[in-house]
């Protein structure tokens, strides 16, 4: 039998938040944790070739290479709606006025 760790997957929308907890086999990859955890029946609108991941709070650039450890949490993040630089001068503008 294959060595098991326990990890996280979550996903969440302003309205929802979803955390799935399983057991996946060592070695499993970030992306393959994502597809077995079935997170796309609670989000049918996520769409994961598109989707960008991390493991708390810090983003990885190859989800499908990236090896998960014990305890992981893969995050799945949703798309930026304005530029963060745009946001502060929007709200500097704001606070002058």
């Amino acid at each position: 039998m294959a060595d098991m760790i326990n990890v996280e997957v979550a996903y969440a929308l302003p309205h929802k938040q979803k955390i799935l907890a399983l057991e996946v086999e060592a070695g499993t990859t970030l992306l393959d944790a994502v597809k077995q955890s079935g997170i796309e029946t609670e989000f049918p609108e996520l769409d994961l070739t598109d989707a960008r991941f991390g493991i708390f709070g810090k983003a990885t650039r190859t989800p499908e290479t990236d090896v998960l450890r014990e305890g992981d949490r893969v995050e799945i993040y949703r798309p930026l709606l304005i530029d963060p630089k745009q946001a502060r001068a929007n709200r500097a503008a704001k606070a002058q006025k």
